[in-house]
């Protein structure tokens, strides 16, 4: 694994990057607001039109019933108007017969008038002589009463024919009034059929009128409504493609967030380490020239002792044992010393390791906790001893005297912290 380390200016991009993603969220979170406010409006105009629909609707229905009722009555009119008419011509045609008969009756009693005249006339002026005449002429008293008899009947004849002809004048008169009369009440119940047929036809128009009128209102509502459930479809699926890119835009923002952050602690570590390294460099100076100055005075202190005589090359062997002494507490039994480096730790994760999270190490082997250690400057497979446990150089991305000792989890590797430790080289 190799800890991903970034510079100055990259950092500076992923904050500006970071910075737009919020500000590209706040104004998709603004459209997705606006998108659903006119979503809102956009369903209570179509709950408004869909309303009135079915009150459009309603009063069609209720139009179309009383249409119904409306030709119902049209029909019974037309059906009475046509009753009426026929009840006039019957009424015509019976008025023309009593005319006809009236006619034939005055014409029967102007004939019969005339006969009688002149029967009475003829009586009148040859009653007397005809009498004797019919007595002398009669065979018998009987002929003559039966001639007598004849003659007062025929008298009365002409009286009751003239009084049957007298009612019969008056009977057809009055029933020619009686005819007329409801002659003039059916035209009167014609007049009054008609002005109530032309009036329910002018309800039937004008209900028919209004049925229309509904029903262009109606395809009008409906119009509007498949608008509106358009634009309401277009906007849930608008508002659904805002949804998704505010989750890919709050996920790009955290993420971006998650490296502004691991790349400021990166920065942050690298310059304590840097100031550690200079110091631990700074003491090691230190050291190689206390060392130096000791071997300096040693040898000066050898020279010395060798213009003696044998003891001063006793002395000389001394001095040389004592300086092999020296020596040695460099290389104990805990193996090569290597000086104090600096101890920090790292696990496996994008923060950590970046690219490289979750893989192997750099030699190929798994990294385990207690083995695995990355550092610069040394062969893969080196033991290296710290603080007692034997590790493993596995991995690179350290310089040489920073020792980097892989944990089990981040949580751990934090907790670890730096530190500062005698390293001894075992093999």
């Amino acid at each position: 694994m190799r800890r991903k380390r970034i510079t100055s200016l990259v950092l500076s991009v992923c904050l500006i990057v970071g910075s737009a993603v919020q500000g590209g969220a706040a104004t998709t979170q603004e459209k997705i607001s606006n998108a659903k406010a006119q979503q809102q409006a956009n369903q209570s105009s179509l709950q408004q039109t869909q309303e009135k629909i079915q009150e459009l609707e309603s009063k069609k229905g209720e139009s179309e019933t009383y249409l119904a009722d409306l030709n119902t009555q049209l029909n019974d009119l037309r059906s009475s108007l046509e009753k009426l008419q026929n009840d006039y011509d019957a009424k015509q045609e019976e008025l023309t017969q009593l005319q006809s008969d009236l006619e034939d009756a005055k014409a029967d009693e102007a004939q019969q008038y005339e006969a009688m005249k002149l029967r009475i006339r003829y009586m009148y002026e040859n009653s007397a002589s005809n009498y004797m005449n019919l007595l002398f002429e009669s065979g018998s008293i009987s002929d003559f009463l039966n001639q007598a008899e004849n003659i007062s009947q025929m008298s009365k004849y002409d009286r009751d024919m003239l009084d049957t002809y007298k009612e019969t004048k008056e009977a057809i008169q009055t029933k020619e009034e009686q005819v007329a009369q409801e002659k003039e009440d059916i035209m009167a119940l014609q007049q009054e059929s008609a002005d109530k047929q032309a009036a329910v036809e002018e309800l039937v128009e004008a209900t028919y009128q209004q049925i229309r009128e509904y029903q262009e209102d109606i395809q009008s509502q409906q119009t509007a409504e498949n608008d509106l459930l358009t634009k309401i479809s277009s906007q849930e699926d608008a508002i659904n493609d805002l949804l998704r890119q505010a989750k890919e835009e709050e996920a790009a923002a955290r993420l971006a967030a998650q490296q502004a952050a691991a790349e400021k602690a990166a920065q942050e570590a690298a310059a304590k380490e840097a100031a550690e390294k200079k110091a631990a460099e700074e003491a090691a100076a230190k050291k190689a020239a206390q060392q130096k100055a000791a071997q300096q005075a040693a040898s000066a202190t050898e020279k010395k002792q060798n213009t003696t005589s044998t003891s001063t090359t006793t002395n000389t062997t001394t001095s040389k044992s004592d300086s092999s002494t020296t020596d040695t507490t460099i290389d104990t039994s805990k193996g090569k010393y290597l000086g104090r480096f600096k101890l920090t730790a790292y696990c496996s994760c994008s923060i950590c390791c970046g690219k490289w999270s979750g893989g192997g190490t750099a030699s190929g082997t798994t990294p385990t906790p207690g083995r695995t250690i990355a550092m610069a400057g040394v062969p893969f497979g080196t033991k290296l001893s710290i603080n007692g446990q034997i590790y493993t150089v596995e991995d690179r991305g350290t310089a040489y005297g920073h020792v980097d000792i892989f944990m089990g989890s981040h949580s751990e590797a934090l907790s670890f912290g730096m530190r500062y430790a005698d390293v001894y080289q075992v093999s």
